[in-house]
């Protein structure tokens, strides 16, 4: 244990004297202790001091700058950490680490990598969720020997081959894999999707995986307009046009790869085309040599989940 020098008034409260992990995020000019639930989440716009205690009272003191930190947050991290090296007695190393360049150091207390999410104080450090809910967030996870996730908008522009992508969206959360990602950064993705499912929801949510390039997705038509029941190709590769859906017909969407066939149905569908939708996508399961245990999903028009809006540009 560490030896607490006594100061009085100090907006640290007790000295911290347990070896390990100690951090606080920058709030109105005061440190707050951050949940030990949430290390590994840094804010964008807010500013934090991570100290680290070691073993024979090696001290390391780090200021983390957000990106979108203000000049006020910045001022007041730099004065809060003047005060907590006084706190110890002047032991600790002080590091400055910048959003995005942060330490070997700093990275190795959070071997899981660590997390940017956007907003700061005011968004920050909401109570954990531990039930599924209308959650919507995608996460960047990129780097070799220090991997970091940062959150994106949610948009097909976002994703690109090179890396691997989390999209959370609460009661499943999906690990993307690029084409030319890298073993570890695809490990830290695994990593990091069963922190979100273990730690925002509780264990409650389940996780699936999608790989790039193996598979595109198919889009397939089934009508019987030509005057027989007739399964035709209109579109391959995301996203798709949502302008394709015909009211009229049904249509399966093929992402076997990724472990599920959807079949939506058009809302003027007749009844014939909307028996035989089914039954094409389990020839489709069949015919791409895909797991008995493919998961089929069907979607009446006007019923479409987030995840199959996914698979379009824009959806409307």
């Amino acid at each position: 244990m560490y030896t607490a020098l006594p100061k009085s008034g100090s907006p640290f409260g007790p000295t911290p004297t347990r070896p390990g992990l100690h951090i606080w995020r920058v709030e109105k000019l005061c440190p707050v202790p951050v949940p030990e639930s949430s290390w590994g989440i840094f804010f964008s716009g807010d500013a934090y001091l991570v100290l680290h205690l070691g073993p024979e009272e090696r001290a390391h003191l780090h200021l983390w700058i957000g990106r979108d930190a203000s000049r006020d947050e910045r001022g007041a991290c730099a004065l809060l950490s003047t005060q907590l090296n006084a706190l110890l007695g002047e032991r600790p190393v002080t590091h400055r680490e910048a959003q995005g360049h942060e330490s070997d150091e700093f990275m190795g207390y959070f071997p899981c990598g660590i997390t940017y999410q956007d907003g700061g104080v005011d968004s920050a450090f909401k109570s954990v969720q531990h039930s599924p809910g209308p959650v919507q967030r995608l996460y960047q996870v990129k780097g070799r020997r220090n991997i970091r996730a940062t959150e994106r908008d949610l948009s097909w522009a976002s994703f690109n081959t090179g890396d691997c992508f989390i999209l959370d969206l609460g009661e499943t959360i999906f690990m993307w894999c690029g084409a030319r990602c890298n073993v570890l950064e695809r490990s830290r993705a695994q990593e990091l999707a069963a922190a979100i499912r273990d730690g925002k929801r509780g264990g409650k949510a389940r996780l699936e995986t999608v790989v790039d390039g193996e598979e595109p997705p198919e889009m397939l038509q089934v009508s019987d307009a030509m005057g027989r029941m007739d399964l035709s190709k209109v579109a391959q590769g995301c996203p798709f046009n949502q302008s394709l859906l015909c009211s009229d017909d049904c249509f399966v969407l093929d992402t076997g790869t990724g472990g599920k066939i959807y079949v939506w149905k058009g809302c003027k569908a007749n009844e014939q085309e909307r028996q035989a939708a089914l039954s094409m996508a389990e020839q489709t399961i069949t015919r791409m040599g895909y797991s008995p245990h493919t998961q089929v999903e069907i979607l009446p028009q006007g019923n479409e989940t987030p995840l199959f809006k996914q698979f379009f540009s824009v959806w409307k």
